[in-house]
């Protein structure tokens, strides 16, 4: 995922943007104040990705107002993370959206094309930690990437596991989505040879404390090369995800 402003340079040296308006872009207020949010016009220039609406806590008229205000300085495809069914059927009533349930996402424009250089494989140790999966599978989608599912293939069926060697061991990024003792990111850790991120979930019984003893067990992973974001942060894991699966495209 190349930078907004490399391709915009790159736009003005092959001629179809004039330096006029690769300037305009440039000097053009790097937010907009919309009174209950300051929308992050420069994103895209500074990170080569938009700005995320966090949908948790705003009304849909906030969500919407935001989405419009993007879409006003050309910036169409927007994600909405941590929507529920009703607030995103109240948005969709007010901008269009698509809303993925079990992410608790929604989507404004379509997916992109994946150009990253190889492929974002993402694991589950059980059926109950998809949401979480979902999430950072529509994330890293949205930016940019070949996304690969293999859910419910958890520790305690480890032939499930050794049934995919193929899909992980061809990977460019690898995340695990595991709660309970959080043991998948260890063990896919093992096996592969690439970066893998590890997300626990709150998923499992009383001693797991909400996905505490995931977390801490997947921060002392004895495998090398496995890094972990917080616990149910399927996002977080989906955009550093699509970062690393974007950096050979990015130093060329």
């Amino acid at each position: 995922m190349n930078t907004s402003i490399k391709n915009l340079l790159e736009n003005v040296k092959n001629g179809s943007v004039s330096v006029d308006e690769a300037l305009l872009k440039l000097k053009e207020a790097p937010f907009e104040d919309i009174g209950f949010a300051k929308v992050d016009l420069h994103r895209p220039l500074r990170q080569g990705a938009a700005e995320v609406i966090y949908g948790a806590g705003k009304t849909p008229e906030q969500i919407a107002g935001i989405l419009a205000a993007m879409a006003s300085h050309g910036q169409k495809n927007v994600l909405v993370t941590r929507l529920s069914p009703e607030a995103a059927e109240a948005v969709n009533a007010r901008w269009p959206v698509t809303y993925y349930k079990e992410a608790r996402m929604a989507v404004a424009g379509e997916f992109p094309q994946p150009d990253g250089i190889g492929r974002i494989v993402i694991a589950t140790g059980g059926t109950s930690d998809i949401p979480v999966a979902e999430e950072a599978a529509l994330t890293a989608q949205m930016l940019g990437n070949d996304v690969r599912r293999l859910y419910d293939v958890g520790v305690a069926g480890l032939h499930r596991t050794l049934a995919h060697l193929d899909e992980i061991m061809s990977a460019s990024v690898i995340i695990a989505v595991a709660g309970m003792e959080g043991a998948l990111a260890s063990v896919i850790g093992g096996l592969a040879d690439c970066p893998v991120i590890a997300v626990p979930t709150s998923v499992g019984y009383g001693a797991s404390f909400h996905g505490l003893s995931a977390l801490l067990s997947m921060l002392n992973s004895c495998a090398s090369g496995v890094t972990v974001v917080n616990i149910d942060n399927g996002f977080g894991a989906g955009y550093f995800a699509s970062m690393v699966n974007h950096m050979e495209t990015k130093n060329r």
